[in-house]
């Protein structure tokens, strides 16, 4: 439809007394097997051959004119889109407020170590994916984890638990390899440091506005993949008076999210387990999420030992705004006392994350988000997809980019 647009903008600027914000009312037809648009024309204008009150046919598409998407977020949803589209003619455009890429899949280095602070790994429970991360993009670096999740519960008693066949995919130089390889692959521009924070809706899409005012210009069509909460926000700060934005943004702010805040204890030793993870199953331990960075291929050195421990969220929540040290020997005691070993209480350096929204407890209604595509507007991301995982995340961007590559 915006490639349409652009032909009777064309046509428009022939006749300066046309104003082609006047004629919203159209419906795509088909003339010679061509796309065209009908559009009605509600205003005067100068007396032409064939130009009068009533209908307009536009010039027919071509296939040449070139779509401009804007993607809020290059997280792994966003950079899936950014793929699915690498061989249309949609210019992609995708704001990312962080300096990185990948989100919550987020990677950090110290000391020779890398670890994965946020999602933990890529699963391959969906076909698709792991197709593309094994087929289609570099396997260069690509690392599977081997041992097991082990699993506990409110006794602390850890035991044996989840499928150690399982894949858990990431990368020698960590999971944000993910997001970089897939947006490596397109031609799109991607915008780090850029935090969006007005949308503004005009008569054929919208212009992004970011935290100091500055106009990103106009695009055709627009693609969020924040966090539910944040892509409320968004909504809620918009230039739209619509009764869809008001609907749309009460949909998208009922998604519950998850608080956690991941701690990271690093040991001048090894640990003698025989488990990669361990997760509380009846989420009545502080704990909700233990796991050993060294039994990722290239990720923390011989002989020491990096812990990644998820908080549980009511202890999250409760402790959010302690002082880092305080949390963090808060952290380090519960661990030393879930692997029954004092040692651990003691790491020789640390390192913090608070997600605030870290995970959805459950997804999106779809249907009810289907209007937004009414105004050049899309969603992706874990909230939208059909299960709050990063793999899912992945395939929901990768399909939202081929319905945007129909569309636009």
């Amino acid at each position: 439809m915006a490639q349409l647009r652009e032909g009777v903008r064309a046509l428009t600027e022939r006749i300066p007394a046309f104003d082609v914000a006047a004629m919203c009312h159209g419906d795509p037809l088909t003339t010679g097997g061509r796309r065209s648009v009908r559009l009605r024309v509600d205003c005067d204008v100068p007396r032409r051959p064939g130009i009068h009150r009533g209908y307009l046919l536009a010039p027919p598409y071509c296939p040449d004119m070139t779509s401009k998407l804007a993607v809020v977020g290059a997280g792994g949803a966003g950079a899936a889109a950014a793929y699915a589209l690498r061989d249309s003619a949609v210019d992609v455009t995708v704001f990312e407020k962080s300096r990185g890429v990948c989100g919550r899949a987020a990677t950090r280095r110290k000391d020779d170590c890398t670890y994965e602070h946020g999602a933990n790994y890529l699963k391959a429970d969906d076909e698709r994916v792991a197709d593309l991360v094994t087929e289609e993009l570099s396997t260069d670096g690509l690392v599977d984890v081997d041992a097991p999740i082990y699993a506990f519960e409110r006794d602390g008693d850890i035991g044996e638990g989840r499928d150690s066949d399982d894949h858990k995919w990431t990368y020698e130089t960590g999971i944000t390899q993910l997001a970089k390889r897939l947006l490596a692959a397109t031609d799109a521009t991607v915008r780090n440091g850029v935090r969006v924070e007005t949308l503004d809706r005009d008569v054929d899409g919208w212009r992004i506005f970011d935290d100091n005012h500055n106009d990103h210009g106009h695009y055709d069509a627009l693609l969020l993949t924040p966090p539910a909460p944040q892509t409320a926000d968004l909504l809620g700060e918009a230039a739209w008076d619509h009764d869809d934005c008001r609907s749309l943004r009460q949909t998208v702010a009922s998604v519950p999210y998850r608080t956690v805040i991941s701690g990271m204890l690093h040991y001048p030793f090894e640990l003698d387990v025989p488990w990669y993870a361990a997760v509380n199953t009846d989420k009545d331990h502080d704990i909700g999420w233990l796991a050993r960075e060294e039994c990722k291929p290239g990720h923390v050195p011989d002989g020491e030992s990096l812990l990644l421990v998820q908080m549980n969220e009511p202890w999250s929540v409760a402790n959010y705004d302690a002082h880092p040290d305080r949390l963090l020997d808060e952290i380090a005691q519960r661990t030393a006392r879930l692997l029954n070993d004092d040692r651990l209480a003691d790491p020789d350096w640390t390192d913090h994350q608070h997600w605030r929204y870290a995970q959805p407890e459950e997804t999106a209604d779809r249907e009810a988000l289907a209007p937004a595509a009414d105004h050049d507007l899309y969603f992706a991301g874990d909230w939208v997809a059909e299960e709050p995982r990063l793999h899912a995340a992945i395939r929901n961007g990768l399909e939202t980019g081929a319905v945007l590559a129909d569309e636009l």
